[in-house]
């Protein structure tokens, strides 16, 4: 008999193992896949190491801080700064057409930047980081509340208004459209007020410090173990069955599955707990150089472009919707000695049920196609570094629900949160994506924050 069971050895899980193992809690995390990280993870192709799903963390606060996300989390886990290794950003920018809004992890270059682009917003963008600041993450009602309307009460300039919804709603919106002003004003602190930051090992270091914590307090992590079900008595999980027919009991079960995902597992057929999926998934290009991008003048750690003044947050209508994109360096960041190679990625929205569609060999020639265009699309916004290539690979939506099994492929889950982490059942509990946090340090901080509440109380 575990004390709890966690479903999914992504960062909100591990997290959530280590924090209740530091409280002698028997604890088995699952993992359907044969390695961890979920979305965060990493692989080896062709002698080169590929991370997924890690760009920067957020919440990049200076060292020695003791407030903020990132300090809370080192905090309850036990780790120093120093074990993730962490570099800060040279600096990113916004580029819209004609206008470029640089920034890095300090809040006065954004403010510069806006006073020279957007003069006349100067006095308009201090009220808005003083809502910002203002708001309480603890306080649900503004979840309710529309970003676009706050925005739009504000600042009475669409285009300086599109260009700060760009970032974050790349970084953290399962919504579409608009955002809650609540997760607009988290996004907002995490990465303009706090910053960026890098691993100069990726995003494996992180998951290797988690993991390496977790079984050295004795924590079981099982590979290849996927949950078939959850056996459901009387309102409570009375035991978790896996694909191989084994049955593990546990006093209490974390899901980091997903909302939907989760509820499916319950043979219990509560018609009262579905909610929809989320429609947003992206496809991202890697690309290895034989040069070092700020040689070729580019300095970026993140690129944000859009190539109208309107920016369109929405399920692609076409495979790839490359009007707009991410653009991600993993070499522009503070390191002590830079990386060994080059690196550009870039991402955009995509349309999930087209690549799902596609057979084998439609699905190879497919990726050759649209990873061109892509490419051909950030270069408008960056040097064109595509004579420099050594090597490619691509990931589309149907690698997301290989890595995360959330349907649709959906970066961020879906857009009805349940930010106390609660289920129909009393036993039951969802921490990461779905429960409200997003990111690598939000999945890890939701993975603290459920366990504390719900794991550590009886």
């Amino acid at each position: 008999m575990y004390d709890t069971i966690i479903i999914g050895a992504g960062m909100s899980g591990l997290a959530a193992g280590i924090r209740l193992a530091y409280f002698d809690q028997r604890v088995c995390i699952l993992e359907r896949h044969y390695t961890i990280g979920g979305l965060n993870s990493f692989y080896r192709m062709r002698g080169r190491d590929y991370d997924v799903g890690l760009h920067a963390l957020t919440n990049i606060t200076p060292k020695g801080t003791k407030k903020g996300p990132l300090a809370r989390l080192l905090k309850q886990l036990r780790l120093s700064r120093d074990d993730l290794n962490i570099s800060a950003q040279l600096g990113s920018d916004i580029v819209f057409p004609g206008v470029r809004l640089r920034f890095d992890n300090d809040l006065d270059l954004l403010r510069a930047e806006i006073a020279r682009e957007f003069p006349a917003q100067q006095e308009n963008f201090e009220k808005l980081i003083a809502s910002v600041v203002e708001y309480d993450d603890l306080d649900e009602t503004h979840q309710a509340i529309s970003a676009r309307q706050r925005l739009a009460e504000m600042i009475p300039e669409p285009m300086l208004v599109e260009m700060l919804f760009c970032p974050l709603m790349f970084y953290g919106s399962a919504r579409e459209h608009d955002m809650d002003w609540g997760q607009f004003s988290i996004m907002f602190r995490s990465i303009f007020m706090e910053g960026l930051g890098r691993p100069y090992a990726g995003v494996r270091l992180i998951l290797k410090q988690l993991v390496r914590k977790f079984r050295g307090l004795g924590g079981e992590l099982k590979l290849r173990s996927g949950v078939d079900r959850l056996a459901v008595e009387d309102g409570r999980v009375v035991g978790v069955v896996l694909e191989n027919g084994e049955v593990l009991e546990g006093r209490r079960v974390l899901s980091s599955a997903g909302w939907p995902e989760t509820m499916r597992m319950c043979d219990d057929g509560d018609p009262v707990t579905t909610r929809s999926a989320g429609r947003l998934s992206f496809c991202e290009t890697i690309a290895t150089l034989d040069v070092q991008p700020k040689d070729l003048g580019h300095d970026r750690a993140i690129t944000f472009f859009n190539d109208s003044e309107e920016f369109t947050w929405e399920k692609s209508a076409d495979p790839c919707d490359v009007r707009s994109g991410v653009i991600c360096s993993p070499n522009n960041f503070a390191y002590d000695e830079p990386l060994a190679e080059g690196t550009m990625r870039i991402t955009s929205l995509a349309n999930f049920d087209y690549w799902q569609g596609l057979d084998e060999q439609q699905y190879q020639l497919e990726k050759l196609r649209w990873y061109d265009r892509i490419t051909e699309s950030a270069v408008r916004f960056v040097p064109d570094y595509r004579s420099r290539v050594l090597d490619t690979d691509m990931f589309t939506p149907t690698t997301v629900v290989r890595f995360t099994g959330h349907d649709n492929g959906a970066i961020y889950g879906t857009p009805e949160k349940q930010f106390d982490g609660r289920t129909h059942l009393e036993n039951l509990f969802v921490c990461g994506t779905d429960q409200g946090f997003v990111g690598i340090i939000g999945s890890i901080v939701s993975g603290i924050s459920m366990a504390n509440q719900h794991c550590l109380r009886d």
